[in-house]
């Protein structure tokens, strides 16, 4: 029988008979082509379009090897997501994984720190998003919106009004349906895909070599440095795990859509890297919301394609939001239905098979953070969670080895436990590297989390009540003997 104390572990088989439940079963309605663009719309976007230009910053030149660097680190990780998102076909992504190897308590931290990471990246990528559009508006009009209404009140401004806006355009495009954000999605990556394109073939037309020196004006720790960064930009390909329960065949495509869309996204970083550095300084670059716009116009002179990027943008951040707003409604969703968070809103819409009025509730709290808060502290605080959730998914990978050796895995992390050990080294030497700050804000907020969890989580955990029903519905109320 499973413990039924803090480290009590939810059962896989149960885990993935609960997701066809009444009332909380989700669509299957999306396939390898859908994943694969979903995790591409989550990776390909803020890294390029918003962060290049704050590792350039760091790095100098050598942020080219920041970007290689963060993938590398993410590459061993991608590869524990992939067999326990096809073994594990269930909404939660890490918060599930750990919940079926290390137990509860473990969980909820994993799924607190989660609600952190995805909220808070929505939030920071709605941000870009604002730049971006602001980019556009001068590239191809001349005009701007004032900062008064576009800008967080510590970048000078009163609120940010266009972060708001595409957080609540895309929680209703999420309310309205998985297929119909899976669509969108992938209109909106193609999109992005040839407007990438269509800068590398401008950026090789005016290369020059004169920016690329000094290569590494902060040596090996600028590009570790940059690399913790940049490693927001490589968000994304976990996303995909969060749709295991909606998709068709998950212990086929999963895994092939988030290694896939992290090579994907990996080839077309460092081409984007080299090819701004070659028209444009790291200073063009480094305090720009938009900096390949900013390249191209400053760097190159050439402001109509400048206009032309700026607008690719707008839509490329676009499905960053919607793809990283979706994982998070996956994980809160997962969370609830466990009991560990309020069930009812573990409701799943009968008319549009989503969790509708959690979207709803999680679309203004993050509405309203990417209104007030500037991007810089938002970036760091994603980063620490990510790379945390990394070291637990790796971990668990171990643990369900020896614990369930003969559990189904349609997809096997090849040389384990070695590949996954090097996967947590890399999240844990990223994690050495962020600030002092961001370290205490991550603590506060995981202490909060523990209160929450002590005072809510624990007495109204799915697992321990059923737990504690067994032993009465089971005994025998008239033995006759």
């Amino acid at each position: 029988m499973a413990k039924s104390g803090l480290f009590a572990i939810r059962d896989v088989g149960s885990l993935i008979h609960e997701t066809a439940e009444e009332g909380t079963e989700l669509k299957k309605a999306v396939g390898v082509v859908q994943l694969t663009a979903m995790g591409v719309g989550a990776i390909i976007g803020t890294g390029i379009f918003v962060v290049i230009g704050k590792g350039s910053g760091i790095a100098g030149p050598a942020v080219v090897l920041s970007f290689a660097l963060a993938a590398v680190a993410c590459v061993f990780s991608a590869l524990s997501y992939a067999e326990l998102a096809s073994s594990i076909p269930v909404s939660g992504s890490a918060y599930t994984y750990t919940y079926a190897t290390m137990g509860e308590i473990v969980a909820w931290i994993i799924g607190w720190d989660l609600i952190l990471e995805y909220g808070v990246s929505v939030a920071g990528i709605a941000i870009g998003w604002g730049g971006n559009l602001n980019a556009f508006l001068d590239a191809a009009f001349g005009v701007a919106l004032p900062d008064a209404i576009s800008k967080s009140p510590e970048d000078g401004g009163v609120v940010n009004l266009p972060a708001v806006f595409i957080v609540l355009a895309i929680t209703l495009l999420l309310i309205r349906g998985v297929t119909e954000s899976a669509r969108a999605n992938l209109v909106m990556v193609v999109v992005k895909l040839v407007v990438l394109i269509f800068f590398l073939a401008v950026a090789f037309a005016n290369f020059s070599t004169g920016n690329f020196h000094p290569f590494a004006p902060a040596g090996a720790d600028g590009v570790t440095a940059a690399a913790a960064i940049i490693f927001f930009a490589y968000i994304g390909f976990d996303a995909v795990s969060t749709g295991s329960e909606e998709a068709r065949n998950p212990a086929r495509d999963l895994p092939w859509a988030i290694i896939g869309s992290l090579g994907i996204c990996t080839v077309f970083y460092i081409l984007t890297a080299v090819g701004a550095l070659g028209i444009a300084s790291p200073d063009q670059m480094k305090d720009s919301d938009a900096p390949l716009a900013a390249a191209l116009d400053q760097g190159a002179g050439m402001s109509w394609a400048a206009g032309i990027l700026a607008l690719g943008a707008v839509v490329a951040i676009t499905s960053v939001v919607l793809v990283i707003f979706y994982g998070q409604t996956r994980i809160f969703f997962a969370m609830c239905r466990d009991g560990l968070l309020p069930r009812r809103m573990a409701k799943v819409n009968p008319r549009y098979g989503t969790p509708a009025r959690l979207t709803m509730v999680l679309g203004v709290l993050i509405a309203v953070l990417a209104a007030l808060i500037p991007l810089g502290t938002i970036v760091e605080l994603v980063n620490i969670g990510t790379l945390f959730a990394f070291v637990l998914v790796n971990i668990g990978v171990i643990v369900l080895r020896r614990t369930k050796p003969d559990m189904p895995r349609p997809y096997r992390v090849p040389w384990s436990p070695v590949l996954p050990v090097i996967g947590i080294g890399f999240a844990v030497y990223l994690m050495s590297d962020l600030p002092l700050d961001t370290w205490i804000r991550f603590g506060v907020w995981l202490v909060a989390g523990l209160v929450i969890y002590a005072l809510y989580g624990y007495r109204h955990s799915r697992l321990r009540q059923e737990a504690a029903a067994a032993p009465s519905a089971a005994r025998p109320e008239d033995d006759p003997s």
